[in-house]
C-alpha cells in the first residue's frame, strides 16, 4: 500500500524551505569532502552483536515488532530513503553513512520530516547511522535480516592500490549474502564504466548471486529511483553523463 506525502522529496529540495518542511536543514552547512578512507579509525560506536542494537533510538516505537529490512550504505544526503519511505510504510530502512556532517543532515532532515508529518505519521520508517558498513556490518545484522541494500554512486577509488577501499570486493560480498535473505536484492548503480564492471564481476562470480535480467529489472518499480533519487545522480545527470545500473538476486544456500 502506497502512501503519498505533503511533499515529495523533489519537491522538498527545490522549493523554499520555509514553503515546506519548517526547519529543513541547508546541505550547504553540512558539506564534506566525498572521499573518506574506510579503514581509518573513525572513532565510531557499534553494537557488539545485533542483539546488542537498540533500535528505538532511531525508529522510537516505530521499531517494536519490525527488523530492519533496507539498508542503504553509503547513504550520502539520504535522497533515496526519502523516495522509499512513503513506498514502503511499514518497512524500516537505514542510511549507513561515514560521513560525520553528512550523517547528521539525514538525521536533521528525517526530525525535520517526521514532525511536519507528525498528525501521518510519515517517515517514522526511515532513519540514519553514522557507521563504518565495510568493518561493522554483522555488528549490526542478523543472518538473513535484509532484503534490500543499496549501494548507489559508490567513491570509486581509481588507483588501483585503492581498489581494495571500494565497497564491492570477494571478501564484502560474502558479507553482504550473510546479512541478505535468500531472494533478497542488491541494487547498485554508478557513473564510472570500470566500476560498474568491477561490481558486475565480483558480484556475479559469487555463488550465492545472480544478476537479475533486463527484463526483471524492469519489472521492478525501485530501479528507477537508483538514477535521480540521489545528489550524486542528479549531478550526473546534470552534466548528461551515463549510468549503468546493475541488481543482483541472494540465492538458496546450497543444501548440504
Amino acid at each position: 500500500m502506497e502512501v503519498n506525502p505533503v511533499s515529495t522529496e523533489t519537491e522538498l529540495d527545490n522549493k523554499p524551505t520555509c514553503e515546506t518542511v519548517p526547519g529543513l536543514p541547508q546541505k550547504k552547512h553540512y558539506r564534506q569532502r566525498a572521499h573518506s578512507n574506510p579503514h581509518s579509525d573513525h572513532d565510531i560506536e557499534y553494537p557488539l552483536t545485533p542483539d546488542h542494537m537498540d533500535w528505538s533510538k532511531q525508529y522510537g516505537e516505530f521499531a517494536i515488532g519490525r527488523r530492519v529490512e533496507f539498508a542503504d550504505i553509503g547513504c550520502g544526503y539520504g535522497g533515496l530513503l526519502m523516495r522509499l519511505s512513503p513506498k514502503f510504510p511499514d518497512t524500516l530502512m537505514i542510511g549507513m553513512e561515514i560521513r560525520v556532517k553528512v550523517s547528521d543532515y539525514v538525521n536533521e532532515k528525517i526530525q525535520a520530516l517526521r514532525k511536519h508529518h507528525a498528525e501521518v505519521g510519515h517517515y517514522r520508517n526511515i532513519a540514519v547511522l553514522r557507521s563504518n558498513a565495510m568493518k561493522y556490518m554483522p555488528n549490526y545484522f542478523h543472518k538473513s535480516q535484509l532484503s534490500k541494500m543499496f549501494f548507489l554512486f559508490p567513491d570509486p577509488h581509481f588507483k588501483n592500490k585503492k581498489h581494495k577501499w571500494r565497497i564491492i570486493t570477494p571478501t564484502l560480498v560474502s558479507e553482504y549474502a550473510y546479512v541478505l535473505r535468500e531472494g533478497g536484492l542488491i541494487y547498485t548503480i554508478t557513473d564510472v564504466k570500470d566500476l560498474h564492471e568491477w561490481m558486475v564481476k565480483h558480484l556475479s562470480e559469487h555463488p550465492l548471486f545472480e544478476r537479475l535480467t533486463d527484463d526483471e529489472m524492469n519489472a521492478d518499480p525501485v530501479v528507477e529511483m537508483l538514477y535521480d533519487s540521489t545528489e550524486e545522480g542528479q549531478k550526473v545527470t546534470r552534466n548528461e553523463g551515463q549510468k549503468w545500473p546493475a541488481v543482483f538476486r541472494r540465492l538458496p544456500n546450497p543444501a548440504l
